[in-house]
């Protein structure tokens, strides 16, 4: 990523080089770049490359430098580097400075763009701002023909947050409009989490029966339903959806066994959830995080001997990258120590140095 002295770089080319410096080789070498170009390079486009890294890396100070610095320049005179900003302080939680930014735009004439309306809406779920977010969501619908469908989703986050279930439920039907158009699987999954967390199963039915014909369902979705009814106590229901993946499913992922597994173990039902990993691992190799799953519910439910078997079991099928968790890690551990197995606590401790080794 040198500067060759016969090729003439212009304003633009120096922008995408600091931007791939930084992805390579992180802000320090980024900052060292800038710095060293040309001022006839230093334009628009390369501050915010620069204000773009110093976002990314949640560097407030150095980024309202920047900002200054454009705003001297006449450099800040588009609705992209507020849109920076805009982010930056909604990751900080500096929601005063987000108003601020927006009266300055308003005073300079600089249009808020799909980009500008969509932080706003982000940084106002992210403070609670309800009367703020339905302000905007108003601008939103008035000014563009399409509002995608992850601004309904917010919509219905935020009014369950502060308890307006029936703004939530409205926000929801304005979602589902979205699947006919979309057909994504992805909206469709975050609908049935919503339906979930307001805890209406009926409703919860209807959409996976309505819209399950028009989609080309992933293990994800039947993953999110079973999760989603068994938030609402019903196993009976997760087991239907997991059986009618399991007859349909092409290629089998443990995943999904892993989320009928977790409401098992959150119910107790332990005779169950055994047996279904003793089916599920017939012919097939599960994954470390299935015995895991077992493991910690044995742990929660005080049956520390189960769980000492079922990390073994977890340790043993590890795959690059995987480790057990800390606590169930410890908790084997500790209880192996009070009843003097130090066999098995050594065979426990060979096995987690091994998985580190494959990190």
């Amino acid at each position: 990523m040198t500067d060759r002295r016969y090729l003439d770089l212009s304003p633009v080319d120096a922008a995408i080089r600091l931007e791939l410096i930084y992805k390579v080789r992180g802000v320090d070498d980024a900052e060292y770049y800038f710095n060293n170009i040309s001022n006839q390079l230093k334009s628009e486009n390369s501050y915010g490359a620069l204000l773009s890294t110093y976002v990314q890396e949640k560097s407030v100070e150095k980024a309202e430098k920047v900002m200054q610095k454009m705003s001297e320049l006449g450099f800040a005179n588009t609705s992209y580097p507020y849109n920076m900003m805009i982010t930056l302080y909604a990751k900080a939680g500096d929601f005063k400075q987000i108003e601020k930014l927006i009266e300055e735009m308003e005073g300079k004439g600089i249009p808020h763009d799909i980009y500008t309306l969509r932080n706003r809406l982000h940084a106002y779920v992210a403070a609670g701002d309800a009367s703020g977010f339905e302000k905007t969501l108003k601008e939103v619908e008035n000014k563009l023909r399409i509002v995608d469908w992850k601004t309904y989703s917010f919509a219905s986050d935020l009014y369950l947050k502060i308890g307006e279930t029936e703004k939530a439920l409205n926000m929801l039907k304005k979602l589902e409009d979205k699947i006919h158009i979309l057909k994504r699987s992805l909206a469709f999954e975050h609908i049935l989490s919503l339906y979930a967390r307001v805890g209406n199963k009926d409703e919860l039915y209807r959409v996976w029966n309505q819209y399950k014909p028009l989609l080309k369902l992933k293990n994800s979705s039947y993953s999110c339903m079973i999760t989603s009814l068994a938030k609402m106590d019903d196993i009976d229901g997760a087991e239907k959806i997991f059986h009618e993946w399991e007859s349909s499913c092409t290629m089998y992922d443990f995943r999904v066994v892993n989320k009928l597994l977790c409401a098992y173990c959150q119910k107790g039902l332990f005779d169950k959830a055994e047996l279904l990993v003793n089916k599920a691992v017939q012919g097939r190799t599960p994954y470390a995080s299935t015995w895991n799953v077992l493991a910690i519910g044995y742990m929660l439910n005080k049956q520390m001997d189960k769980a000492v078997e079922m990390l073994k079991k977890a340790m043993l099928v590890g795959r690059k990258g995987w480790k057990p968790n800390s606590l169930i890690l410890n908790s084997c551990l500790k209880y192996l120590e009070t009843q003097g197995n130090a066999e098995d606590r050594e065979e426990i401790l060979n096995l987690h140095k091994n998985l580190e080794l494959q990190l």
